[in-house]
């Protein structure tokens, strides 16, 4: 019994910090209007790549290291001023808009 309450505690914690993490798809959306010109309306890619589904943390992931400067791809000299001025609940917010598409 004692071992099936610290399990559930366990998942309750970590399901709370997920949720804690997650963005606002809403305001995502309206972020997302200046990806638009390369991702495409509705993610599906463009000169950019399809981002419609992907996984908000790898979204996330990707446009941490743009801000920071790290080469990521072949579109990185586009993409690093792009990120340069999201915050990190820009970043979260887009992706969670995009993973709905």
């Amino acid at each position: 019994m004692k071992n099936t309450l610290i399990a559930l505690a366990a998942a309750g914690l970590v399901s709370f910090g997920a949720a804690a993490q997650a963005g606002d798809a809403t305001a995502g959306q309206s972020a997302y209007a200046t990806c638009v010109g390369c991702h495409g309306a509705a993610a599906e890619g463009g000169v950019g790549p399809k981002l419609a589904g992907a996984v908000p943390a790898e979204t996330v992931a990707k446009l941490k290291a743009y801000k920071a400067g790290e080469q990521v791809g072949p579109m990185t000299s586009m993409m690093a001023p792009m990120a340069a001025g999201l915050s990190d609940a820009d970043m979260e917010n887009i992706a969670a808009y995009v993973a709905t598409l």
